[in-house]
């Protein structure tokens, strides 16, 4: 399998050097030269533990990697650092099915690729014979930080840099990274927004000249954000098990499809999805479920991606994100792998914040359909699974399973579908509490509390006395000072 990017850059490159480099040099983000098929029976699929379905898509995807390493790194992934033996259960909810993707350590659904790409990238760094000292950089709107943190904290031979909106994740996900021990972490709030943060790591990537400096010095930038393709890859297994737990609850037959519902911010857990069907997996319709900050709704409904709008800070803050960095591989595969058309699409987002893509990628999107929620609309769906179910969503889920309800309602379609579970409610306590008419105060520490008091959900163990933890990270920067940032967590 080769590697190459979204925007044309000449050189293929093997999966190792591909999640070395995070991000390509002409800021394409790398992509599979295929899609690789299962060659599994569906109906076998049932007989799977997850950590066997992890070792057959990184297997297929990453095959300059031998079947040793895939296990070293999947075994020390997906093990007790997971509450839950299944990893990422699939829960019936009413008419649908939840996947669950926060038993890891941080309680999000990041922990699912994060827990496994330091292995993916120590390895990488052995097969490659790399030297130098890796520097992960990385932009969070608030779950990706602690979970590249938390994996990659004390790992010999990297430096993990995070840079967050101050004001832009829930006061639980901001004490979970300010907090976080490790002599190779470092945490900066800056002045600004996710897709500040976002942009500026970007062109920190792409500075030719600092990175000629941090070369000299020892150093390689690299990623754990889901630009790189070693974030990506391992989310596609989760999808793949999904559809073996309804196999192996009796929910549906092999070969029955399902439709997938995700809350979508940077769009790579959506993504994940689409690569799943291209391996196998019968998925009839992804529903694209976003925030007021709908630019993908509108791309997906409308073929115009135009981020020219307002930004807004919303109750699930880990999808208020206007530019979207991983459809631009979706793009790429829609548009039959056409890299200056993607090339100009990027160019224009530069320049004017906007495009409008060609009628053979509108015609590609055809499987997926987009809705949006707004707060009301995301109160009210957690307030109402609650009330009629007793299941407690947190409000990223909430947007998709608000999303969902709409899709029934205007379709009528009763395909099975899985609507992804991104975070566990008590990282966003208080608008969880408010939901369900629990009084809630400024402290989201005793929000977590009144919210146990109320629902007897266990609190996950990873944020469990967070609140007691000595913060170690507090400085806030402005945007412009990411590089100085970088060199001051390098000591250049």
């Amino acid at each position: 399998m080769k590697y190459f990017s979204t925007r044309g850059e000449g050189a293929a490159k093997r999966s190792a050097e591909a999640i070395i480099q995070g991000l390509a040099t002409d800021k394409g983000l790398y992509v599979p030269d295929s899609i690789p098929t299962l060659d599994i029976e569906l109906g076998k699929l049932s007989e799977l533990s997850y950590q066997d379905i992890a070792r057959t898509v990184i297997g297929k995807f990453f095959d300059d990697f031998s079947a040793e390493e895939v296990d070293i790194c999947v075994n020390g992934a997906y093990d007790s650092k997971f509450s839950d033996p299944k990893i990422a259960p699939l829960v019936k909810v009413k008419d649908a099915y939840v996947l669950e993707l926060y038993h890891g350590r941080t309680s999000a659904f990041k922990d699912m690729a994060l827990s496994i790409l330091p292995y993916l990238l120590t390895t990488s760094l052995k097969k490659e014979k790399e030297e130098k000292e890796i520097v992960i950089l990385t932009a969070t709107s608030g779950d990706t930080g602690k979970a590249a943190l938390e994996g990659f904290a004390d790992v010999p031979g990297t430096q993990i840099i995070v840079f967050y909106p101050t004001g832009g994740v829930s006061e639980i996900q901001e004490k979970q990274m300010i907090t976080q021990e490790g002599a190779n972490t470092h945490v900066y709030s800056i002045v600004g927004n996710f897709d500040d943060a976002q942009t500026g790591v970007k062109n920190i990537f792409n500075d030719d000249a600092f990175a000629a400096e941090l070369d000299a010095d020892g150093y390689k930038l690299s990623s754990a954000n889901s630009i790189n393709i070693g974030r990506l890859v391992p989310q596609v297994a989760y999808y793949i098990s999904a559809y073996a737990q309804l196999i192996q609850a009796g929910e549906i037959q092999p070969g029955d499809a399902i439709n997938v519902c995700v809350p979508t911010g940077n769009f790579g857990n959506l993504l994940a999805a689409y690569y799943a069907k291209n391996m196998g997996i019968p998925i009839k319709k992804f529903i694209c479920a976003s925030n007021e900050n709908n630019v993908l709704t509108d791309l997906i409904n409308d073929g115009v991606y135009d981020a020219n709008r307002d930004f807004f800070q919303t109750s699930s803050p880990s999808m208020d994100i206007l530019i979207s960095s991983n459809v631009e591989r979706l793009l790429y595969h829609l548009s039959g792998d056409n890299a200056d058309e993607i090339a100009s699409y990027m160019k224009s987002l530069d320049d004017e914040r906007r495009y409008r893509v060609s009628d053979k990628v509108k015609e590609g999107l055809s499987n997926f359909i987009g809705y949006y929620s707004d707060m009301n609309q995301t109160h009210d769906a957690i307030k109402r699974l609650y009330n009629e179910e007793h299941y407690l969503m947190d409000t990223h889920t909430a947007v998709a399973w608000a999303s969902y309800e709409s899709y029934v309602a205007e379709t009528g379609d009763n395909t099975p579908t899985v609507v992804a579970s991104t975070a566990s409610p008590y990282k966003f306590a208080g608008d969880v509490a408010k939901s369900i008419g629990v009084t809630i105060t400024e402290d989201g520490f005793a929000n977590m509390d009144a919210l146990y008091a109320k629902t007897g959900v266990a609190i996950p163990e990873g944020l469990a006395g967070l609140e007691h933890k000595k913060v170690l990270h507090d400085e806030t920067i402005e945007k412009e000072a990411m590089p100085a940032a970088v060199k001051k967590s390098l000591n250049i």
